[in-house]
């Protein structure tokens, strides 16, 4: 029986384009408008690839070092870096990144229905705790857990582990949702019901374990569940 419904943050619930996306249509940030989209790319993949890449050699820091280091590079690869204003207010409306247009509606239907919700993240407790509150997201949200409890990345083990301490329950418990095929893998792999949202409609990735359920986005999480539960 599933007792939670538990999501990654970024890239899943927060839509992780959206500051590049943002800071182009501002005047004093033109030069961004062309290449916006590879900067958003770039800055993504790189952000990832760290997190695996410290996770593996056990050189942990949090998410917001890996995000700005992931930027300096996607700048770079621009031919963006040295604009410290650029650079400045990409980070800043990091903080307030849009939740895709399906979330809140998505998250109510679960909470109306006795769902108990949560994030389960990469990111700091800091800038989940702003992403939530600038999306107005608090009340719809049992719990917002990330991984510096553990102090390592997913797709590690100790990290899912937290979402059963946290509520008191079994992987089986859990329907976990991600737009990461990696992560499903890592979730599913773990012992979770996995969703994956494929907004890209990507293939399935070839790993070990893979999602129960396949999505193009997040609006019929309730109906799963409700499956499930």
């Amino acid at each position: 029986m599933i007792k939670v419904c538990v999501f990654d943050a970024y890239g899943t619930l927060f839509d992780v384009s959206a500051a590049a996306r943002k800071a182009a249509t501002e005047p004093n940030f033109s030069k961004l408008k062309d290449v916006w989209p590879k900067v958003a790319n770039d800055w993504r993949l790189k952000q990832l690839q760290y997190t695996w890449l410290r996770a593996i050699t056990k050189n942990h820091c949090d998410f917001w070092q890996v995000t700005q280091d992931g930027l300096d590079f996607a700048l770079e690869n621009s031919g963006l870096n040295g604009d410290d204003a650029l650079r400045q207010r990409l980070l800043d409306l990091y903080w307030e990144l849009e939740a895709y247009g399906e979330v809140p509606q998505m998250l109510s239907a679960l909470k109306t229905a006795g769902t108990q919700t949560a994030i389960l993240s990469n990111g700091s407790p800091d800038m989940l705790d702003g992403a939530v509150e600038s999306a107005n997201l608090s009340d719809l949200l049992d719990a917002v857990i990330s991984v510096e409890d553990v102090g390592v990345f997913k797709p590690d083990a100790s990290v899912y582990q937290l979402v059963c301490d946290w509520f008191d329950c079994k992987p089986e418990n859990v329907l976990f949702v991600s737009s990461n095929g990696w992560d499903v893998a890592g979730a599913s792999g773990f012992g979770f019901q996995t969703t994956w949202v494929n907004r890209a409609g990507e293939p399935v990735d070839r790993l070990p374990h893979g999602p129960k359920f396949v999505l193009s986005d997040l609006t019929d999480i309730p109906k799963i569940f409700g499956t499930l539960s």
